[in-house]
């Protein structure tokens, strides 16, 4: 073992914490997953005929089996006595609750922080919502809304045309932001002995995400135009158009890459011109200089073009598409993707890869506990700790109250 390197056990630093999730869609199983990929042991509280999230079809296809590695499934009648029975037995061995349902849902079941914090004072409950306290709190919300609300899909299309961003990027980044919260909580409470409970929400994440272009109007008195047409910063920082119909973005953001670039492509003249040779003057001639590099770089193909940009040390990239992530060669060199099989759908069972949580603890990264569960995979399993016998077991299956 190197000095980078570290036992794989030390990759999931979050082992013996144990986690229940009542969660469906993106958000909540966002920050389940990262729990589970750095060693918890998460629960996943499913309806009995299973998360709907299972059914989603078109862009929502691939939710589960993204966001739900690493966890063991529970189905169960949360709305059945018993089911609520099991449920808070469950919570009562946990260290964390995790929960993204409308506000109100889990309080009707009786399975709200406030309710539960008399019995379980050192519970950590988080709560993934639309809105943090204020004014909109109560409002249900999506992705989509708050991108809407917040700026960002007017940041991101055209000035007449809004355009969410092409992942369910507030989700995800809301779950973090949940896992961040609960993170601090457990180190709290080894201080204080008490839990708390968070809440992590999506408009104010938004709202975070488009901070940069709030402080860019305070600074400059003005209000910032779509990403699509903005000034650019760099005078080369664009995409350029191959004759082989190859795409590729590439940046020049100092003028220390500036002279890498005209060394590697043999640009003696612009790297003598001192009205290049800072960002400002290179900004006043970016259509001479974008026409003149497109004409450098299309007869080139794209393997040798990469290979020249790689060598001077540029910022470049192909223009991909996520299915090319699948055979990157990087990602799949490194065990970037973690191999997983599909539960649902017409393709369930077959096998796929899927990005790993992406992080490394000295050179190791986090591993696969286990692959995605079917619904209720693990009722026995789990109740079985809690202490239930086979025979009330199999009573709580012939209720209704558990999947088979």
């Amino acid at each position: 073992m190197t000095g980078a390197e570290v036992p794989a056990a030390q990759a999931a630093p979050l082992r013996g914490i144990k986690v229940i999730e009542f969660t469906h869609m993106v958000m909540g199983p966002t920050a389940g997953v990262i729990l589970g990929d750095l060693g918890a042991d998460v629960i996943k509280v499913e309806p009995l005929k299973g998360d709907n999230t299972r059914r989603l079809t078109g862009s929502g296809a691939g939710y589960f089996p993204m966001y739900n590695r690493n966890k063991r499934s529970v189905a169960l009648d949360l709305k059945h006595p018993k089911g609520r029975e099991v449920a808070l037995r469950l919570i009562q061995s946990a260290d964390i609750v995790l929960e993204n349902f409308r506000p109100g849902t889990m309080s009707s079941l009786g399975l709200d922080y406030d309710s539960l914090k008399p019995a379980h004072p050192r519970l950590i409950y988080c709560s993934l919502k639309g809105f943090l306290s204020g004014p909109y709190q109560n409002r249900v919300a999506l992705d989509e809304v708050t991108q809407m609300m917040g700026g960002l899909a007017y940041m991101t299309g055209l000035p007449d045309r809004p355009l969410r961003a092409g992942s369910s990027v507030i989700d995800i980044t809301g779950g973090m932001f949940g896992v961040i919260a609960i993170l601090s909580a457990l180190h709290q409470r080894e201080a204080t002995g008490t839990g708390s409970h968070v809440t992590s929400a999506l408009f104010e994440t938004t709202a975070f995400l488009v901070g940069q272009h709030m402080a860019q109007q305070a600074v400059s008195g003005e209000a910032p135009p779509p990403m699509s047409v903005r000034q650019s910063a760099w005078a080369i920082y664009d995409i350029f158009h191959l004759d082989s119909g190859d795409r590729l973005f590439v940046g020049i953001v100092s003028d220390s890459l500036w002279l890498r670039f005209c060394e590697e492509f043999g640009l003696t003249e612009w790297a003598a011109d001192e009205s290049l040779s800072t960002n400002a003057g290179r900004v006043a001639a970016r259509e001479q200089l974008l026409a003149a590099i497109n004409r450098l770089f299309s007869p080139m193909d794209i393997a040798s073009l990469s290979e020249r940009l790689e060598r001077a040390g540029l910022p470049f990239s192909p223009i991909n598409t996520p299915g090319d992530l699948f055979t990157d060669p990087h990602l799949t060199a490194s065990g970037g993707l973690l191999p997983v099989h599909l539960t649902d759908g017409d393709r369930a069972g077959e096998a796929t890869a899927l990005p790993r949580l992406p992080v490394e603890f000295g050179q190791t990264k986090p591993p696969l506990h286990k692959d995605v569960p079917h619904a209720g995979a693990h009722n026995r399993e789990v109740l079985s700790e809690l202490g239930l016998d086979t025979e009330t077991i199999a009573a709580l299956i012939n209720e209704g109250v558990l999947s088979n």
